[in-house]
């Protein structure tokens, strides 16, 4: 193989290691302050959602901003800065006895997540060989996908077993290798500040070659909302409330199962092979979840909803990033990320109201359909643009 073509090296490992404790600390925090706020901070429902929301706004705002700053200034500071954030306010959380400190807080470890993610993703991607991407940036998710495995797992486990004082360190730590390994990376500098000077307008903040897929990839996360928010509820409603962190470990282990096979395809045979079978199979998979009344059909559930999403979201990433030209490639992260957010933020709210006026069935089936209309909008804002490109046009055609 060509050094060019090489994909694992110091960097990526770095990046993609540095990541994993990033969505260790996140995917820790998530599901266990709900269960902080109402028993230590007696909050109630509303005070839960509002500690997520804007964390979730926070994110939102900081993509294209960051976006932005990626493909213009020094991305090695940018990279520390929103590492050491990260890590900073990770380390606050012990020093949380009141719930308006906390809402601050999260507002402010929001602007870092959001920052460190886009810049984390940005610069896997410049690390990955051009005719890799798939296969890169496949591997690059597996590590988030590894970190949703067995981060809920520690941390209901440390809240179940142990103290906040506890949990909090865990979490501390992981902050602070995720910090380590960032200042490891070499990040690459090619950059044409030209090109990115002749932008103006909205333009500075999103890449408007990202957005066709980006708007598919938004309506995958409204549907995937449904799942981290409510999962846990539905479970207990139907009796299965033993089985819903099962349900997460199948749903994360498909991902990571399918992730090196999912990459290499996009590679060898485009996406269009990827994001059909994997809407298909979500969509699926959130109608047996709607249906589900015994532990095994709960759990095939997971698996499909699990595959689907590991073909689908990475695709979309992939296809966002490659749209791009290379100066801006940061941009389309961010721009990918800012409206994979907002749907999911968006979904988590209109399919609880959806829940709150119907029941947890309708509210999965409804989720499905939505997911199937990704495949309509994938077809006619990418597929179809893509395959008339190829078409010989008449003056070529002897």
């Amino acid at each position: 193989m060509n050094k060019d073509q090489k994909l694992w090296n110091r960097d990526f490992v770095a990046v993609c290691v540095s990541s994993f404790f990033l969505f260790m600390t996140f995917y820790i925090l998530a599901v266990t302050l709900p269960i902080f706020v109402t028993d230590t901070l007696h909050g109630g429902q509303q005070q839960i959602g509002l500690v997520m929301t804007v964390f979730i706004i926070s994110t939102v705002i900081l993509r294209p901003l960051t976006g932005k700053w990626m493909d213009e200034w020094n991305r090695k500071k940018i990279v520390l800065f929103s590492l050491a954030l990260f890590m900073i306010c990770t380390a606050l959380y012990p020093l949380v006895h009141q719930y308006t400190f906390l809402l601050g807080l999260r507002f402010v470890h929001g602007i870092g997540f959001g920052m460190v993610t886009t810049a984390a993703g940005a610069v896997a991607i410049e690390l990955v060989p051009e005719r890799r991407k798939g296969e890169g940036i496949g591997y690059f998710s597996l590590f988030m996908s590894l970190a949703m495995v067995v981060g809920p797992f520690l941390g209901l486990t440390i809240m179940q077993d142990h103290n906040n004082s506890l949990l909090f360190g865990v979490c501390i730590v992981f902050a602070l290798l995720a910090f380590l390994f960032g200042v490891t990376i070499r990040i690459p500098q090619a950059i044409s500040r030209v090109a990115v000077q002749t932008e103006s307008g909205w333009r500075k903040f999103i890449e408007p070659r990202a957005l066709p897929i980006s708007l598919a990839g938004s309506v995958l996360a409204f549907s995937y909302g449904a799942i981290t928010t409510f999962l846990s509820v539905y479970a207990k409603s139907i009796g299965l409330d033993t089985y819903a962190s099962y349900f997460f470990m199948v749903f994360a282990l498909m991902i990571v199962i399918s992730r090196p096979f999912t990459g290499k395809w996009f590679d060898r045979s485009g996406p269009h092979l990827l994001v059909y079978p994997g809407v298909f199979l979500f969509t699926l998979g959130m109608i047996t979840l709607s249906m589900a009344s015994s532990p095994i059909l709960f759990l095939v559930a997971g698996g499909m909803l699990g595959l689907g999403f590991g073909a689908m979201l990475p695709s979309f990433q992939t296809i966002a990033i490659q749209a791009a030209p290379s100066h801006r490639r940061g941009l389309a992260t961010g721009t990918y990320f800012l409206l994979f957010d907002s749907g999911y933020g968006i979904g988590s709210y209109v399919l609880g109201a959806v829940a709150s006026r119907t029941n947890y069935h309708t509210m999965y089936f409804i989720a499905g359909m939505v997911v199937a209309c990704s495949a309509i909008l994938y077809y006619g804002l990418y597929h179809r643009k893509t395959t008339s490109s190829l078409k010989p046009s008449p003056t070529t055609i002897k």
